[in-house]
């Protein structure tokens, strides 16, 4: 493990728990053990530190559900990929300060425009993945063709991050296993032939 690597070990989940502003020099060269010099001879400033970090945590937390659903064969069943996914999330998160795309997307709008954007990207990707699911499941003849597959993703991600946001200020997973088993009961079954 290089000293970047190391640098981004330690202080991604410190970013992720703490905040962009929260997350001072002192807490980084603390997690660390190194000086602010050696910092920022593998980063160029805060921001570049703060925008690698989200990158590890969302490697680490969202990038394999992405993976997992392309590997997935049927609309049906990705979805049910994703809400199988989301019911273990709270405990690949929860030591890490919860849903990273979450914290990002709310703690960054107003200071961090790079890093909120690319939170924001990432939620946007996630909901266009997800309509195209639906979308391959009209092709495919699995989901009523009468369906609005943007409408049906914003309201599955909806769920998926309110619910989120819901079981990390309650210290309660069971906001996501519902919420996931309504996705599951509910919605699925309301769409699919």
């Amino acid at each position: 493990m290089n000293t970047a690597e190391f640098i981004l070990d330690k202080v991604a989940p410190i970013f992720n728990k703490q905040g962009y502003i929260g997350t001072s020099l002192t807490d980084i060269t603390k997690a660390t053990g190194l000086t602010k010099g050696a910092i920022y001879c593998n980063f160029s400033n805060k921001e570049d530190l703060a925008l690698k970090s989200f990158q590890l945590n969302i490697n680490l937390t969202i990038s394999p559900l992405f993976k997992l659903v392309a590997q997935t064969q049927g609309s049906i069943n990705k979805l049910y990929a994703v809400t199988n996914y989301q019911r273990s999330y709270y405990d690949l998160v929860k030591d890490r300060g919860g849903c990273p795309m979450l914290r990002a997307g709310v703690d960054t709008k107003f200071i961090n425009p790079l890093l909120f954007k690319t939170a924001q990207n990432l939620s946007q990707k996630f909901a266009a993945g997800l309509s195209s699911i639906i979308k391959e499941g009209i092709i495919n003849n699995e989901i009523q063709e009468n369906t609005n597959p943007d409408q049906y993703a914003k309201l599955i991600l909806s769920l998926i991050e309110g619910s989120s946001l819901l079981a990390f200020t309650h210290n309660d997973q069971t906001y996501m296993t519902n919420a996931m088993d309504f996705i599951d009961s509910t919605i699925i079954n309301q769409i699919k032939k």
